[in-house]
């Protein structure tokens, strides 16, 4: 089952395509309920619910306006059950700082990650001693507790890359990401042969921006891109989330995520293909 959040999300995609399709405003579905138009935008934003029985109205209503043989109504109430569960945060989650936790979520129940990274190894491939190194001398972190607790999140985390149907995750990885030293030369050694071994599953697909690459644009931040399959008609659910200093932006528009995808697909054309990014990984194991 989805996470709480990945349903609100996936719920509200599903209901702006109905209201898109039902040709109504957010007024109008607002005055169908007796609610605001601030309600509903944030409903189908996936940051509030409705109750079920406004649930069942407004569906009820664009029903109306579209064809009720073709909405299955009691459809969209099903799929908002569960979406309200509290508690996910509690325990050594509770380290996660608020701003990355709808990432984490994302990343839950993301049927394609793909990720860039520029100057440090992503959380989601560092062995346990690259990151108590790394969470011990980094000044801006995305975990508001305890190292033990921090640490046991982001192995938690990695579940992603092996559990059943587990996603597609691609990574492009800039050179200086893999030659900077975090720790030692010996935490090196073992975070570069855990990278050699990750690239050998099935579901992921690592590439490395070498140095000589040419890029059509200077990219010097991180960003990953989230695709989620809808279990309705609108289609899959799309974000690009990309990480500032003490905020992470999500942006789900689909202009905006079409340049995105124009830019993975540059920076993927532009890398060492698996096999020769590989290689150089294990050369790298050699020097270090």
């Amino acid at each position: 089952m989805p996470t709480p959040t990945v349903r609100r999300l996936l719920l509200g995609h599903e209901l702006r395509h109905l209201r898109e399709e039902a040709e109504c405003g957010l007024e109008d579905a607002a005055k169908a309920i007796g609610r605001t138009d601030s309600t509903i935008s944030r409903v189908e934003l996936g940051q509030t619910g409705l109750t079920k029985r406004d649930l069942h109205a407004l569906v009820s209503f664009y029903a109306s306006k579209i064809g009720r043989r073709k909405v299955e109504v009691d459809w969209y109430v099903e799929q908002s059950k569960g979406s309200q569960q509290r508690g996910r945060w509690s325990g050594y989650r509770s380290v996660y700082a608020k701003f990355f936790r709808m990432a984490v979520d994302l990343e839950e129940d993301a049927s394609v990650i793909s990720q860039y990274q520029t100057e440090a190894i992503t959380g989601l491939l560092q062995t346990e001693h690259y990151m108590r190194a790394l969470f011990t001398t980094q000044r801006v972190r995305v975990v508001d507790q305890d190292l033990e607790d921090a640490v046991r999140a982001r192995l938690d985390r990695q579940r992603v890359l092996t559990k059943p149907n587990s996603a597609q995750v691609r990574f492009v990885m800039s050179e200086s990401s893999l030659r900077r030293v975090v720790g030692d030369e010996e935490i090196m050694r073992g975070q570069l042969e855990h990278l050699a071994e990750v690239a050998s599953l099935p579901n992921v697909q690592l590439q490395v921006l070498p140095f000589t690459a040419r890029t059509p644009a200077q990219v010097n931040f991180n960003f990953t891109m989230f695709r989620i399959d809808s279990p309705g008609t609108s289609g899959p659910l799309e974000f690009v989330y990309v990480e500032e200093l003490h905020d992470g932006k999500y942006v789900d528009d689909q202009r905006v995520v079409k340049d995105y995808d124009e830019l993975w697909n540059a920076l993927v054309g532009s890398a060492l293909d698996p096999v020769e990014s590989r290689e150089l990984i294990l050369n790298l194991v050699k020097e270090a």
